[in-house]
């Protein structure tokens, strides 16, 4: 068994586990967060396994360089107001320490008015 098949993020890119999309292509799904943070909260998830960004590399920069342009795009269409007096945050969390729960690498998008706001 590979670290992919128990990986919950691949199991949602399969099929396997059912979400809420937000957006799919060939190469990422965007879908909503399970327990958000703010009013608009969803994630970008690369369709290839790659356990954070402590393991992209330069190979990968057109792939992660399309999931952030991505994201100001799903965010207004999921209901963020535009910049400047709107906006969104992106986070992404690195490894066990940086408070990374699931090792498929993810970009959290949020964003609404700021009575969520955690830090």
């Amino acid at each position: 068994m590979s670290a992919t098949d128990n990986c919950l993020f691949c199991k949602i890119v399969a099929g396997q586990i059912p979400s809420r999309k937000v957006f799919e292509d060939d190469e990422v799904l965007a879908f909503h967060d399970i327990n958000p943070w703010a009013p608009v909260h969803f994630l970008i998830v690369p369709k290839q396994h790659i356990a954070s960004m402590a393991q992209v590399t330069a190979r990968d920069a057109p792939l992660i360089s399309h999931m952030l342009l991505l994201a100001p795009r799903l965010a207004l269409e999921q209901g963020c107001s535009p910049y400047p007096d709107g906006g969104f945050r992106i986070v992404t969390n690195t490894g066990t320490q940086g408070g990374q729960e699931v090792h498929h690498l993810h970009f959290h998008v949020m964003g609404g008015p700021r009575p969520w706001a955690r830090g």
